[in-house]
């Protein structure tokens, strides 16, 4: 049992993996809340389970203005939270699948800020719509709108990633290799046209983490990297060491420029992967274990 603690506290905490230690903050949260929830329903014979009614009070986002002022924590708590294990199993695999591509280009430091800043403007295009619209005004007042899940968040990172390597190929179980930008594109249309279906607020929160996406890192392409300037705002300052007149000096080391990279990147885009010299895929390494370090 300490060995698998210690195996956990590893791989969320100290293995710098952030897509690991997102996955997990969401299995922890789902399984602390509902494992409990399910033991407390096995001892009552009438009623929902208060644990359940608690969290959906007090850690969903709601639409209504009045009581997300007194409840201003929930546009961060609700992308942790999710409504069932398909919930939670669909939103998990796309987050890891997608993940994978965007931390292999880019490294694992905008990974997390990616998946807050998505879900953050998925929940306020949600709260704006639900407030604006007549079509939900009307729903919010009747029976007070709440949104659940990581969706936008994974949305954000979904298409980032398409947009960073629109024509990168996966494949897909039935129809064979599929461009990420058909992926994105396909999952973006049907979002929209779900609006009019039962779930309209959570496909309006989907659609405003895939806008942050698309924005990002067409931005962050133009030199504008909002998340990496976040960053280094929390990155300790570099402490002064002495040397000595007389000892050598390390060399200093050539780290490519970000020109450099978005050229390397929008070929990558028009040809694929195959297509880079054995330097340019040197270049791109050199980027990556820059930006992990």
């Amino acid at each position: 049992m300490n060995t698998l603690w210690r195996d956990i506290q590893y791989k969320l905490l100290k293995s710098g993996n952030k897509l690991t230690l997102l996955i997990g903050i969401n299995v922890i949260v789902y399984l602390g809340i509902n494992v409990p929830a399910i033991l407390e329903q096995l001892f009552r014979e009438f009623g929902h389970s208060a644990i359940i009614e608690f969290t959906n009070k007090y850690l969903l986002l709601p639409a209504d203005l009045h009581t997300l002022l007194y409840r201003f924590w929930t546009p961060f708590t609700y992308m942790f939270m999710h409504a069932g294990p398909l919930h939670i199993l669909f939103n998990m695999l796309w987050l890891y699948w997608f993940g994978q591509i965007f931390e292999e280009y880019l490294g694992n430091k905008r990974t997390i800020g990616l998946y807050l800043l998505g879900g953050l403007t998925g929940g306020i295009l949600f709260v704006a719509a639900y407030n604006i619209f007549p079509a939900f005004t009307s729903m919010n007042a009747a029976a007070g709108g709440v949104i659940v899940g990581a969706s936008a968040s994974v949305m954000a990172i979904i298409v980032g990633t398409a947009t960073l390597l629109p024509n990168y190929t996966i494949s897909l179980i039935l129809i064979g290799p599929v461009k990420l930008k058909w992926v994105a594109l396909f999952i973006v249309i049907l979002d929209f046209l779900s609006i009019a279906g039962s779930n309209a607020g959570g496909e309006i929160a989907h659609l405003g983490g895939a806008l942050f996406g698309f924005v990002y890192i067409k931005q962050m392409q133009k030199g504008n990297d909002w998340i990496g300037s976040i960053n280094k705002l929390f990155q300790p300052k570099p402490k002064m060491k002495v040397v000595s007149y007389n000892a050598p000096q390390k060399k200093s080391t050539n780290l490519p420029s970000q020109e450099e990279i978005d050229r390397i990147l929008d070929k990558i885009s028009v040809s694929g992967q195959n297509s880079l010299s054995k330097q340019e895929k040197e270049t791109l390494l050199r980027a990556s274990n820059n930006n992990e370090g």
